[in-house]
């Protein structure tokens, strides 16, 4: 009878929650929280991983480590509080686990913790964070990569001042090629260098020199007599950004082995569980803006070099051994992100396709992975309703989601549905990929204001993945579109380099397209259309309103909109010009103005807002105050937005997230007619 009543209140609960649901509300972006980077222990029993949250007092995304038991799911907190935890990485023996945070220190440090009694020893005093950390096979050491500052004589002294007197600020001389990066301003000089330090804690050792970066992850020589990482240690290497090679330092005498040598990013070693071989990823240059990341195996010094996915059409982005014969590969195909065993044959066995939600704001492709010997398989799984959990694949068993961490937030909340549709574009009839998300309240007889939003790379992709952004605009009526025009990855490269020296092109094709596809079904209002993108997003949207008039208004988020004065001011700048075009703007002038949106700013009448971080340093605000400025001598309805000290990435602060939401749905309520019904 218990049992029965019981079950009588679960089902009245769900039924109540059904009818009491909301739509998501963007103060609920502070709640959302996600798995990342799990780690497989030694014997398969458990996995540890990071716990995103966002903290609504400091505005900042927050990680806890905490484990979840392989078996019956036993989940709890290892490093939780206020502070942020990261790295969690298990000792081979699984009796420590390291971590890195700054809860004790103003600069993050490395810590090690006993996991039979919880005690925890601060290992190191680093004046930078530690980064890509790595047991010793035998625990008795940990490696890491850590930037070096390199201190240089000033070009001139200024005299000595007066005792009290106010002088102006001392001038700053820079001399590097990449002088400023997104997300950090100005750089100082230097270079990331790898260090090993005791397990039970002394002084780092540095291991490499030079100016030169050595970057992870790092993986150590099956004896710990060395430590394979990938760096460019060429002479030009300030401007050849995407080259680097396979390296083995030494131990014992700090000594360099250059194991690669071909003129393309070999990368991501791994040492196979026995020792005596090595996986890695990259391929050759072509001199492509997207290029097909490849899987190679060598002997551990360097010899019978071994493609295995040369016939493979996807770009594979992370691989780890889960024996000596086969490999665990994460690879994109037509928007999932799929896991497979890769032999050394070459033979493929795609294992889950659901890995995905570890980015909030849109629903690019995302997630990680880790596995080992124990056969057990740690992953973030999302969906299009969730960010990411974690799952567990052991063996031939069927993946298992082994948390919950957002289920309670939407227990009372009703999401916009995302549905999958394909169109072919008006260009050449090619298939083209998308998904169409409508609002919780959706009446298909009912007409809608429609949102075109169009992500950035160019080279990147959207899929049925969470989106924080995406779901916003559905709870505020809209039926948004998002799709993977030509120039997406995880389409083949063929695909991907349909944009090769020819961006914007026909993509603006396969987008319109895509919104006469959504108008077809019947329910989307063909007077009120709307579009929105960012970074190549903020490109083809800047470029669909000078192209056509049809959209209501368009919110041109962090663009480019002249790409010789992009080229000449973006923080990747030896990149751009080289790959995205062939030649540099001063030796193609007429190339450059023809694919720049402010090229057609003369056609503009679409009422158009600019958004961008006052921190951008890949698409500078130079770009977005240029056609701004252009539109203002128009007289073209506009805006400008500028979020404090954001950098390219806006949304990596909760409330800024929340802020380009408002002012996009702002924009777009400005002028938003009269509705059809209801219905929006």
């Amino acid at each position: 009878m218990l049992r029965m009543i019981v079950c009588l209140f679960a089902l009245l609960a769900v039924a109540f929650g059904a009818a009491d649901a909301r739509p998501l509300k963007n103060t609920d972006v502070f709640q959302l929280e996600y798995a990342s980077d799990p780690q497989v222990s030694p014997d398969g029993s458990s996995v540890a991983y990071v716990r995103r949250s966002n903290d609504i007092m400091t505005d900042r995304a927050r990680g806890s480590i905490w484990t979840v038991s392989v078996g019956d799911g036993d989940h709890r907190p290892v490093l939780s509080g206020a502070d942020s935890y990261s790295s969690p990485r298990w000792s081979p023996s699984g009796d420590r686990l390291a971590f890195v945070t700054g809860a004790e220190t103003k600069t993050p440090q490395l810590y090690v913790r006993w996991m039979d009694t919880g005690q925890i020893a601060l290992l190191t005093n680093l004046t930078e964070a530690p980064q890509m950390i790595a047991w010793a096979p035998d625990g008795a050491a940990i490696a890491f990569s850590m930037f070096v500052e390199e201190k240089s004589a000033p070009m001139a002294t200024a005299p000595a001042k007066p005792e009290g007197a106010e002088w102006a600020p001392p001038a700053k001389v820079i001399e590097d090629v990449l002088y400023r990066a997104d997300g950090g301003g100005f750089v100082r000089s230097g270079s990331t260098h790898i260090f090993v330090v005791p397990a039970d804690g002394g002084t780092p050792r540095q291991l490499t020199d030079g100016s030169f970066n050595h970057g992870g992850p790092l993986s150590w020589a099956a004896d710990g007599s060395a430590i394979f990482f990938s760096a460019n240690r060429n002479e030009d290497f300030e401007r050849d950004l995407i080259e680097s090679d396979i390296w083995r330092v030494s131990l014992n005498d700090g000594s360099l082995t250059r194991l690669t040598d071909r003129d393309g990013p070999d990368f991501s070693p791994v040492v196979s569980p026995d020792g005596t071989k090595i996986a890695y990823l990259g391929n050759v240059d072509t001199l492509k803006g997207y290029q097909t990341s490849r899987v190679t195996v060598m002997n551990v010094d360097g010899s019978d070099k071994r493609a295995l996915t040369d016939d493979f059409d996807r770009s594979v982005g992370a691989l780890a051994w889960d024996s000596d014969e086969s490999l665990i590969i994460q690879y994109e195909d037509r928007a999932r992100n799929y896991l497979a065993r890769l032999t050394l044959d070459g033979e493929r066995n795609p294992l889950v396709r659901d890995v995905s939600g570890t980015i909030l704001g849109r629903p690019y492709t995302s997630g990680g992975f880790s596995t080992n010997a124990s056969g057990v398989i740690a992953y973030t799984s999302g969906r299009a309703n969730r960010p990411a959990d974690i799952a567990i694949k052991a063996g031939d068993q069927p993946a298992t989601r082994k948390t919950r961490l957002n289920d309670d937030l939407f227990a009372d909340i009703d999401l916009g549905a995302v549905e999958r549709m394909t169109w072919k574009s008006s260009a050449d009839g090619r298939e083209i990929e998308g998904w169409l998300v409508t609002p919780p309240d959706f009446d298909e007889t009912k007409k809608y204001p429609l949102i075109l939003e169009i992500h950035g790379g160019p080279h990147t992709a959207y899929g049925p993945h969470f989106s924080a952004e995406v779901q916003l605009f559905a709870a505020a009526g809209y039926v948004v579109l998002y799709t993977n025009p030509r120039g997406s990855t995880s389409y083949g490269d063929e695909f991907a380099n349909l944009i090769h020296h020819n961006y914007p092109g026909e993509d603006y094709d396969d987008l319109i397209s895509g919104v006469d596809a959504a108008i077809a079904r019947g329910f989307v209002d063909d007077d009120q259309l709307f579009v929105t993108g960012g970074s190549g997003g903020g490109v083809l949207t800047a470029w669909i309103v000078g192209k056509t008039d049809r959209f209501k208004a368009a919110v041109v988020a962090k663009p480019v909109i002249n790409w010789a004065s992009f080229v000449l001011t973006s923080d990747f700048y030896p990149y751009f010009g080289k790959y995205w075009f062939g030649k540099q703007p001063w030796e193609d002038p007429e190339t450059y103005w023809a694919r720049s949106p402010l090229s057609l700013v003369g056609n503009v009448s679409t009422p158009t807002m600019l958004l961008t971080g006052e921190a951008d340093y890949r698409t500078p605000m130079s770009e977005t105050e240029q056609y701004y400025q252009a539109l203002q001598l128009r007289d073209i309805d506009t805006a400008m937005v500028r979020i404090p000290d954001a950098p390219h990435g806006i949304a990596g602060r909760p409330s800024n997230l929340i802020a380009k939401v408002d002012h996009i749905l702002a924009w777009f309520e400005r002028y938003r007619g009269a509705q059809n019904g209801d219905g929006g």
